[in-house]
C-alpha cells in the first residue's frame, strides 16, 4: 500500500489554516502543522489533534531551519502563518516585518531544501490599497499600512524563491474570508468577531459609517478548496485573486444577524468596496464559490458560542483602540 502524501500547513491551528488541515486530511494526506498557538487554537484542530496522520509543532515559523525535519518528504506547503490586523501593524511595524516577511523566508528556505513539489502562499488583497473594482490581479499595488506591506513583501519573497531557486510556487490573494473558527482574541479587527460577541452580549452592532460599504466575503471552506487546487495543479508561478465575486454590504450582514445598530466614524485607508475579479482562478483551476453568503452566516450563527470569550467592543473602546489608525492614516 502506498504511503500517504505529506503536506505542511503553517498557521494550521488558526482560522483558515485549520480548515485547510480538514481538507487535506479528507483528501488522504498526512499533515504537519506548524503553529506557535499565539493566534491559533489547538481546539481548532478538533478531534484531529489525536489523529496519527496529524503532527502539531508549536514553534514560531522563524525557528524553522533550512533542513528542518518537519518539512522532510513534504509534497506541498501551505503558508498561512503570520500576524494580522491594521492597528497593531502601525504600532509594531518591526514585528510585522519580522513575522510576515522573515518568517515567510524561513518557510521558503525550508521548503526549498525539502524539494517540495508546490509552495502556496496566502497573500492579502490589502496589497491593492484603495483599489478600483472589480479588482484584477494586474491592478497597481499600493499598501496603505504596515500589515499590507508585510504581506506583499512575503509575496515578493515567494516569487523571488521561484525565480532564483526554481521553487514551484503559487500565490493566492485572499479578499474577505469569513466562517467558523475565525479569530476571537487580540486587537480590534474583523467585523464578524466584533459583531458576534456583541450579539452574545445583546449589545448593538458597531457599524462603521453608514454600513453601505461592501466586502467580498468568501466562506472559509471555499478558501481551503481553492488552496488545495493551487497546491495540486501543474500550474506554477501564478497569482490569483480569491473572493466571492459578489460583495455584500455590512448592512446586509446586520440584517442577517438581526440586532440594533450604533454608528461609529468611517476610517481612513479603508475601501468603500472590495470586490475580487475571480475570472482567472475560475479559468485556471476550475474553482468557483459554493457557499452562499446567507448559508455561511447561518453556519457561523450555529456556532456562535465559539465567540463567547472574544473581546467585547463598544464605541468608546473602539475609539481608543483605533487612535493610531486615525493619527497615521488620516493625515495624508
Amino acid at each position: 500500500m502506498s504511503k500517504k502524501p505529506l503536506a505542511v500547513v503553517t498557521g494550521g491551528a488558526g482560522f483558515i489554516g485549520s480548515h485547510m488541515v480538514d481538507r487535506l486530511l479528507e483528501e488522504g494526506y498526512r499533515v504537519h502543522v506548524i503553529d506557535s498557538l499565539v493566534g491559533g487554537r489547538e481546539a481548532n484542530l478538533g478531534h484531529h489533534h489525536k489523529d496519527q496522520d496529524l503532527v502539531l509543532d508549536r514553534r514560531d515559523i522563524r525557528k524553522l531551519t533550512p533542513d528542518d525535519s518537519l518539512m522532510k518528504g513534504a509534497d506541498a506547503v501551505f503558508h498561512f502563518a503570520g500576524i494580522g490586523d491594521i492597528v497593531p501593524s502601525i504600532e509594531q511595524p518591526l514585528e510585522y516585518m519580522s513575522a510576515n516577511v522573515q518568517g515567510t523566508v524561513h518557510v521558503l528556505e525550508s521548503a526549498r531544501y525539502a524539494g517540495v513539489r508546490k509552495f502556496v502562499y496566502a497573500a492579502s488583497s490589502s496589497c491593492y490599497g484603495l483599489a478600483s473594482v472589480p479588482t484584477k490581479e494586474d491592478h497597481a499595488i499600493n499598501p496603505q499600512y504596515p500589515y499590507a506591506l508585510s504581506k506583499y513583501l512575503g509575496e515578493v519573497a515567494t516569487f523571488h524563491w521561484h525565480k532564483v531557486y526554481r521553487l514551484p510556487v503559487n500565490v493566492i490573494r485572499i479578499f474577505n474570508a469569513y466562517g467558523t473558527r475565525s479569530r476571537t482574541s487580540g486587537a480590534y479587527g474583523a467585523v464578524f468577531g466584533v459583531f458576534l460577541r456583541q450579539k452574545l452580549a445583546n449589545l448593538p452592532f458597531t457599524v462603521v459609517g453608514d454600513g453601505t460599504q461592501k466586502r467580498d466575503f468568501l466562506y472559509v471552506t471555499d478558501v481551503a478548496r481553492a488552496f488545495f487546487l493551487a497546491g495540486t495543479t501543474e500550474l506554477t508561478g501564478q497569482v490569483w485573486n480569491l473572493g466571492g465575486g459578489n460583495p455584500q454590504t455590512v448592512n446586509r450582514l446586520v440584517e442577517l444577524l438581526d440586532g440594533d445598530v450604533v454608528h461609529i466614524p468611517k476610517r481612513p485607508g479603508e475601501p468603500d468596496c472590495t470586490w475580487a475579479d475571480i475570472e482567472k482562478i475560475r479559468k485556471d483551476l476550475g474553482w468557483s464559490p459554493q457557499v452562499p453568503f446567507e448559508e455561511g452566516v447561518r453556519r457561523i450563527f450555529d456556532n456562535i458560542e465559539y465567540w463567547r470569550d472574544a473581546p467585547l467592543w463598544s464605541p468608546e473602546t473602539i475609539e481608543e483602540a483605533t487612535k493610531t489608525w486615525f493619527e497615521y492614516l488620516g493625515t495624508r
